[in-house]
């Protein structure tokens, strides 16, 4: 699949990405190299890795624990640590293999350390192909409130490379799913009608629909680097997603990213519809779909009434008023829209029943 030039660096997919990545770490003549990965891709996926680096500097590879339950500040400050230790300087570079959580925690680490050292984006779940590690958002949670501290940067490349989706479940590759189907319903209609007409989905079929999400992130995402207009589309299904994967971080009901996201694109296109920008018709439409493919989840009076609470900290909020991004019609989003509490609620009643 052809190089896609993103804002400041190449995103490669397949073999042809390593040499792209080798090329580059000796062009830039790192002192160093760290490989961040998780407990699961330490097993799963390093040995994939390391065959094809070809680098005359140092590798030191570091494990951190596996969940957005370790996103935090305390991750970072051992992370920032163990550099410090190991003698990492202005010339070390940081290679993030991982799903989302290592990605967007990786980049907030190199961002940060030193005042900033070049990072490496190579991806291992589905969701962190097609949104975690595109864009250059990186960041961490604090007190279980999704991405509050964080920076935007850009790795200086991204490799894609689908084998590793060969070591995920299926529920991690229904959690990514989740953001591709957003991409589809925010910005290419006929994107979103291809998972519908999809009766499998074998791994031919899965390259190139991963290559048309990032091709419509980065497009989004060019655009607007910093998140003053049209990449708040990218915000659809997140404002009360991101509110219920919060309130049940932790719990016996923690849900993936993906899934939370899910449940947020059927409440928020609830609200598009009772605003008028999409028709009843295409509501159901978007709602039974998701539910064909995500379990609906039982959220109570009290959970919803907690998770709206929670809303008041989301970071996208302005002015003490929270933003959602609404559809104005499958394919296309409208931004900066306020919704009262009550019509949240009666989103959630709906969905619900």
């Amino acid at each position: 699949m052809q190089t896609i030039q993103a804002s400041g660096y190449p995103i490669y997919f397949g073999l042809e990405g390593y040499e792209a990545v080798n090329k580059l770490l000796a062009e830039k003549n790192y002192s160093s190299l760290y490989i961040i990965v998780d407990s699961n891709t330490n097993t799963f996926c390093l040995h994939r890795l390391l065959p094809y680096l070809a680098v005359d500097c140092a590798i030191e590879i570091i494990e951190i624990e596996a969940g957005e339950a370790h996103k935090n500040i305390d991750t970072c400050v051992a992370l920032w640590s163990i550099l410090s230790d190991f003698g990492a300087d202005r010339k070390s570079c940081i290679l993030n293999l991982g799903g989302g959580v290592v990605t967007d925690m990786g980049g907030f680490v190199a961002s940060t350390f030193k005042r900033g050292i070049d990072f490496i984006n190579i991806p291992t779940t589905l969701l962190g192909m097609v949104d975690a590690s595109v864009g250059g958002k990186n960041g961490i949670d604090l007190n279980n409130l999704k991405n509050q501290i964080g920076t935007i940067n850009t790795p200086t490349t991204l490799l894609i490379d689908t084998h590793y989706l060969e070591t995920l479940s299926a529920r991690e590759m229904r959690s990514g799913l989740a953001e591709m189907l957003k991409h589809g319903l925010i910005f290419d209609k006929n994107y979103w009608n291809k998972f519908k007409k999809l009766e499998t989905l074998d791994i031919s079929m899965l390259d190139e629909l991963i290559y048309e999400s990032i091709v419509i992130k980065n497009t989004i995402v060019t655009q607007d680097p910093h998140e003053k207009g049209i990449r708040k589309s990218l915000n659809f299904g997140h404002t009360l997603g991101h509110g219920i994967e919060s309130y049940y971080l932790g719990s016996q009901n923690e849900l993936l990213h993906g899934e939370a996201v899910a449940v947020g694109m059927i409440l928020e296109a609830y609200l598009s519809y009772k605003k008028e920008y999409i028709n009843l018709e295409e509501y159901l439409e978007i709602k039974e779909y998701m539910l064909s493919i995500f379990d609906k989840i039982a959220i109570s009076t009290s959970d919803v009434d907690a998770i709206i609470d929670l809303l008041k900290h989301d970071k996208k909020n302005e002015y003490g008023k929270i933003q959602f991004s609404l559809l104005k019609n499958i394919g296309e989003c409208i931004i900066n829209q306020i919704v009262d509490d009550k019509l949240i609620q009666e989103a959630f009643f709906d969905y619900n029943s």
